[in-house]
């Protein structure tokens, strides 16, 4: 399957899109940055490299760790039990089960002091673990160095047979000096209902963090359930502004968005859960799955309707022969904007660069596609497995775009295993990234030889720390502590001396049930440097010179067409030719044609006409009445997106715009939900497909130079087109046509359109004109009148 491209217009770079099966897109965004952050300008982005920088580790000192370390204390759990406090995905949820309480937040100082935080600020208990029990979980460090934000659950059962309530909430805590008070306190409008996780500080002083909250906020659609186990997850990144309540999801992520971090660029990189495939549990025919007639509260049950996207499990027919089965799993780096636009893999990274090698084709039949990527196109040899992937993402502040993570498989790990390092600066593009052995690989018989490790810390003074564990396995009565790291005699990083003498609790609890007890030695998770780091800049990217030429020609306002974007809560997606792939995707068809039109060919073999681009939506629509964990919940399906405000496209399948003679496309398409789309011919068979998803924002405008964006060329060798799309033009006429026909004027400024001849000044049946006096502003009132009606949401 092809790789996730997201494309971005950069100086001096190739253009790159969206890669994966999704050909989502690296956005244009020009969206204004709050001038109250000093660092808030527009970022010009480094020239590219003639080839790539291979970041090889240097030894780390040995010296005592010059700086202090806050970090959290867990009670152990019996082995990684489904869907716990250190399962690599659904670790969101507070049940005693997956949870015991007994935790506390902790700081290391460089002589070797520890603090209880949490407790001389006053949470948390001794012994038997009641009401007012916690548990805590990730710290993140604001950029002075002086306070951070957490996640503590506080609450357990306060006798048998009761079952918390208590929710994952956000809280500050100051006072981190030596000598200085611990005062804890709850971030202010937060989610108060959901589980709030993994947050940190952004360069504007907002909060950022994942949560369970529902897209929308629909009590009745929590949970979200995941695309796997359909088993409650994460819904996204969020954004908060404690001092207004102002809350933003800046992705909504079907299957999960994890550890997420602001690196030295000013990037949000995280790892999110791609696992966009049609529904197991309904294969299955066990788990009671049926279809709501929509996400509205009371929606009536229409049974269990087929899935039309993306391919079927197991295979299927179609009229160009058979089409292989379809399955996706793979935790995967990503970045964003602070803001949440240009949403994309960590520069275009996807299957063909990490899991390389063995990557079935989609139509079986077709003997011109290939099983196999090009792995001479790529410089990472380090092959990633398809039932994990990368996790706990971190940058290293003294390389900047060196990253660190684990590689692990999904099941039974506790997020522990292997720590890897990669090349991910934004000028390398995904054929140049690398990924390599950080620590000791699992040796030929599959063991780890180097032991198993969490969260790496790389620190501002070259010093690394980790959790660890020497044993093999991660198994109840496995023990996990904090360990300064060293290099051995291979450049590798191995566990050195444990940086705390063990931190011990005798503690009890009902789970709710019976009563559990542990006394021991409790892990040691989450760290982070106290430390104060430089605020990254806040960037953002302008609209590309093609586009822009559209726009003036056709005298639109870029503003004031945002405006009517955000205000009708959509974006707009654009790509210049749908006929163009990535040179290394061979799996789907590469030679493409739009009939009467351009085509793009990269070698022998059958031509597919593409006439229409189909553009689906995340639905939360897929419910089931079997088994406790189903019992509340929606899963989402991939369904075709209904937005008015497109031209119609007679002849096309639902949700669809017509691909222009040069190729190109331009839709309107709902923001702030996960999409995704895929290509189809005159008949509306769908050709190429893109299996993941993408969100854009409210106003976002997004370009794409091809269908799989190309890193470097596409199939046929050529570079990435500069041609203005002609797509994006005729959908132009179109809205303005739509919104009538006298000028619109925001504050005073140019006309939003021009001003037609007297022949065709009349506007269309039924549109909506906008005030015609001279420098009339938009309103909201106006812009609420010309709102057009979505089926979407």
């Amino acid at each position: 399957m092809p790789v996730l491209h997201l494309f971005s217009q950069r100086p001096l770079l190739p253009l790159f899109a969206m890669a994966a099966l999704l050909s989502a897109c690296r956005a244009d965004d020009a969206t204004h940055v709050d001038a109250t952050a000093a660092q808030a300008t527009a970022t010009a982005w480094p020239t590219a490299a003639a080839s790539p920088v291979r970041v090889t580790a240097a030894a780390v000192p040995t010296t005592a760790v010059p700086t202090p370390i806050l970090f959290v204390t867990q009670v152990p759990t019996q082995g990684d039990p489904f869907a716990s406090r250190m399962s690599t995905f659904a670790n969101h949820l507070p049940s005693m089960a997956a949870l015991p309480r007994g935790g506390d937040l902790m700081i290391r100082y460089p002589d070797g002091t520890l603090r209880n935080l949490t407790k001389e600020a006053g949470f948390g208990m001794e012994g038997q673990q009641g009401a007012t029990a916690i548990a805590v979980r990730e710290p993140a460090v604001h950029w002075s160095g002086t306070k951070a934000v957490f996640s503590m659950v506080v609450g357990g059962p306060p006798q048998r047979y009761v079952h918390p309530t208590a929710k994952w909430q956000l809280f500050e805590i100051t006072g981190l000096g030596q000598g200085q008070a611990a005062v804890i306190t709850k971030v202010a409008n937060q989610p108060a209902d959901y589980n709030n996780v993994s947050p940190l500080y952004d360069s504007q002083d907002r909060i950022l963090f994942t949560s369970d909250r529902p897209r929308g906020g629909e009590a009745h659609l929590y949970p979200q359930l995941d695309e796997y186990e359909s088993t409650p997850t994460i819904t996204g990144i969020w954004q908060l502004d404690p001092s207004n309540g102002q809350l933003r999801l800046l992705n909504h992520a079907p299957s999960g968005a994890f550890s997420p971090s602001i690196d030295s660029y000013g990037r949000v990189v995280f790892i999110r859960w791609d696992h966009l495939q049609r529904d197991q549990q309904a294969d299955a025919g066990t788990y009671g799955a049926y279809d709501l007639a929509s996400e509205a509260s009371g929606a009536a049950s229409i049974g269990l309707q087929p899935e039309t996207f993306p391919e079927s499990r197991s295979g299927m027919d179609s009229a160009y022969g058979n089409v292989n089965g379809f399955t996706y799993n793979l935790f995967t780096p990503w970045q964003m904007n602070q803001d949440g636009t240009e949403e994309l893999t960590l520069n275009h990274i996807g299957r063909q660069e990490l899991s390389f090698g063995y990557l079935p084709k989609s139509f079986s039949t077709d003997s011109a596609l290939s099983d196999y990527s090009n792995t001479a196109l790529i410089a990472n040899k380090k092959y990633i497995r398809m039932d994990g992937g990368l996790f706990q993402l971190r940058e290293d502040p003294t390389v900047a775009g060196s990253y660190y993570a684990i590689y692990t498989r999904e099941f039974a790990t506790g997020g522990t295993n292997q720590i890897v390092r990669i090349t991910g600066a934004p000028h390398l593009n995904a054929e140049q990234m690398e990924l390599v052995d950080a620590s000791p690989p699992v040796d030929g018989n599959g063991n780890l030889a180097g032991g198993r490790f969490r969260s790496p810390l790389p620190m501002s003074s070259g010093h690394m720390v980790a959790s660890y564990t020497s044993s093999p396995a991660f198994q109840a009565g496995v023990p996990l502590r904090l360990h300064q790291l060293q290099t051995d005699a291979s450049g590798l990083l191995v566990a050195g001396p444990a940086l705390t003498p063990g931190i011990t609790k005798n503690l009890t609890w009902w789970d709710p049930d019976s009563q559990r007890s542990y006394n021991g030695v409790l892990w040691e998770i989450d760290p982070v440097e106290v430390v104060a780091r430089t605020r990254p800049q806040v960037t953002t990217t302008p609209i590309a010179s093609p586009e822009q030429s559209v726009f003036a020609s056709e005298q639109v306002n870029e503003a004031a067409f945002r405006a009517w974007l955000k205000a009708n809560q959509l974006a707009l997606i654009v790509t210049r030719n749908q006929t163009a792939r990535d040179r290394d995707d061979k799996q789907q068809p590469y030679n493409l044609r739009v009939p009467g039109g351009v085509q793009t060919l990269g070698g022998s073999g059958r031509i597919y006409e593409i006439s229409h681009y189909q553009i689906l939506q995340a639905n939360m629509i897929r419910a089931y009445n079997t088994g406790s964990i189903y019992q509340r919940g929606r899963r989402p399906i991939a369904q075709p997106m209904a937005v008015a405000a497109n031209p119609s496209n007679a002849g096309g399948p639902a949700g669809s715009v017509r691909i222009a003679a040069d190729g190109s496309t331009a839709a309107f398409v709902p923001a702030s939900r996960a999409l995704t789309w895929q290509s189809t011919d005159p008949a509306g068979v769908p050709v190429v497909r893109e299996r993941l998803w993408v969100t854009l924002q409210p106003g976002e405008i997004r370009t794409c130079t091809g269908c799989h964006g190309e890193n470097v060329r596409n199939q046929a060798g050529a570079a990435p087109s500069t041609t203005p799309p002609e797509a994006l033009r005729l959908l132009l006429r179109h809205w303005k046509q739509q919104n009538g026909g006298d000028p619109i004027r925001v504050n005073g400024s140019q006309p939003l359109i021009r001003t037609p001849p007297a022949a065709t000044t009349q506007p269309t049946a039924g549109a909506r004109v906008a005030p015609a006096t001279e420098g009339a502003a938009l309103t909201a009132g106006w812009l609420e009148n010309v709102r057009p009606h979505r089926a979407d949401r």
